[in-house]
């Protein structure tokens, strides 16, 4: 079955181009040319992934994004942004976009962007427990509720962005195993490793602020040379 795509752009020219380069690719595409109707559709339609305007008329897409967030729907949205300030792009992040991309973009790149947001979240999604009546990850007193995202450590709610998110559930489906950079980068970057990055280290360093510093029991430990492991000691 084909990936659907929800596209919510209010500049026709640049909608139609869009529809037609992602129909190209295999995808089915939908088309909403302003806020109100893209958070009508993205709220009702099955879909694998959003395309989402920050300048659209009737609501911008970062309050279509809080929205739909607010909603517990996270679908992966991708931001298209004309602005080059890190103004929206922060926002958005904050708000739980799963990646931007600013206009005027290279196709191949946003394609490529796509095809890693949809690889990302089916990987996870298909590595995750099925349990009808209570889907959860959990180690000692750490818990991910999957079916609401809700993360707790020690009865506290701790705040994670999207990607913190995925990261910690990768390492969580993975408990007391050790976890490469490389296998890592694949599952929730969704792309194949292309050498060093830094990127894993500092999602790893927001991770153990939030989930770890408060606690007299560290539960993320890096393996020098190899990569990671979540386990109670």
């Amino acid at each position: 079955m084909n990936k659907r795509i929800l596209v919510v752009e209010d500049e026709i020219q640049i909608a139609r181009v869009l529809k037609l380069e992602l129909e190209y690719e295999g995808y089915e595409v939908l088309v909403e040319y302003n806020g109100k109707s893209g958070l009508e559709a993205a709220l009702h339609a099955k879909l694998d992934l959003i395309l989402l305007d920050v300048m659209l008329p009737e609501l911008s897409g970062i309050e279509v994004l809080r929205r739909l967030r607010k909603a517990e729907i996270y679908i992966p949205v991708i931001l298209l942004t004309a602005r080059n300030t890190t103004l929206d792009k922060v926002m958005g992040l904050d708000q739980g976009a799963n990646d931007y991309v600013t206009k005027p973009f290279e196709m191949e790149e946003l394609l490529a962007r796509v095809r890693s947001s949809i690889r990302s979240n089916t990987m996870l999604t298909a590595d995750a427990p099925a349990n009808e009546h209570s889907p959860s990850l959990s180690i000692a007193d750490l818990s991910i509720n999957i079916d609401t995202r809700e993360v707790t450590r020690n009865g506290k709610s701790i705040s994670l962005t999207p990607k913190e998110y995925d990261l910690l559930m990768y390492l969580l489906i993975h408990k007391n195993k050790i976890v490469t950079r490389e296998g890592i980068l694949t599952h929730v970057w969704g792309y194949e490793y292309e050498g060093e990055t830094n990127v894993i280290d500092v999602y790893i360093w927001h991770l153990r602020k939030k989930i770890d510093e408060e606690s007299s029991t560290p539960l993320i430990h890096t393996i020098r040379g190899v990569g990671y492991i979540i386990r109670e000691n």
